[in-house]
C-alpha cells in the first residue's frame, strides 16, 4: 500500500500546522522548509497556489496520495448536495480515519496499521482494508485476540465527545458509525472549496 514516509516536520513546517503529528517541532522552527529560512522575502502565492496547497494539505491530513484522493474527489462530485462537504463526508468515513476518531489508535498512520494488520473488525468481519468506506450503522471494534493483546490496547483512549457522528462503548472497545458528519462538526482546518475550485479548472 503506497503512503507517505517522508519527514513529517517538515510537512507540517509546509502548512504551518500540525498535521501530521503533535508538532512540538514547530515551536522551535515554524518557518517554511528552505535554505534561506525567515531572511528571503517570499512571494504571495497566487491563486493557483493557495488551492493546490489545501489540496496538499487534504491529503496529507488523512494519508491520501494523488490518485486515491481525485478518485475520492469524483465520487464526492457524484453525490447530490455540496461537493466540497460530500468529499470531508467521504474522507470521515474511511475506516482509518474512524479508528482514529473513536479514540482506538493515537493517529492516523497508527490506525491505518491496524487496520492493515488486521486487528479491526466492521459488523463483525475482520476488515485489513483502511480505505474501506463506512456507512450508517456499522460497528467498529477489535478483533477478539487483539483486545487481549495489552500492545494494542494500551493506545486506546476512548472517543472526544466533540464527534458526534460517532458512538463509543469503552466497556467492550466497540464503537458506531451513526451518520456522515456534518462539516461543522469536523475540526480539520481545510477549505475545502478551494480544492473544489482546483479539480473545476
Amino acid at each position: 500500500m503506497a503512503r507517505y514516509t517522508g519527514p513529517k516536520t517538515r510537512i507540517s513546517r509546509i502548512f504551518g500546522e500540525p498535521i501530521l503529528g503533535n508538532g512540538k517541532y514547530l515551536t522551535k522552527n515554524s518557518n517554511p522548509p528552505g535554505q534561506h529560512g525567515p531572511s528571503k522575502k517570499r512571494k504571495a502565492p497566487g491563486e493557483y497556489a493557495l488551492q493546490l496547497k489545501e489540496k496538499q494539505k487534504a491529503k496529507y491530513t488523512y494519508g491520501l496520495l494523488e490518485r486515491q484522493f481525485r478518485k475520492t474527489f469524483e465520487e464526492a462530485s457524484r453525490l447530490g448536495g455540496v461537493t466540497g462537504e460530500n468529499l470531508i463526508k467521504l474522507l470521515e468515513s474511511r475506516l482509518d480515519n474512524t479508528v482514529f476518531r473513536l479514540g482506538i489508535a493515537p493517529s492516523r498512520p497508527a490506525a491505518r496499521q491496524l487496520v492493515a494488520h488486521k486487528h479491526v473488525t466492521v459488523n463483525g468481519d475482520v476488515v485489513n482494508i483502511p480505505s474501506f468506506k463506512l456507512k450508517a450503522g456499522d460497528t467498529i471494534s477489535l478483533k477478539e485476540k487483539s483486545a487481549g493483546n495489552t500492545s494494542v490496547t494500551s493506545q486506546v483512549r476512548g472517543k472526544n465527545p466533540k464527534f458526534n457522528w460517532l458512538d463509543w462503548n469503552e466497556a467492550e472497545l466497540r464503537g458506531t458509525f451513526i451518520a456522515y458528519p456534518e462539516r461543522e462538526s469536523v475540526p480539520e482546518n481545510i477549505k475545502e472549496q478551494l480544492i473544489v475550485e482546483l479539480y473545476s479548472k
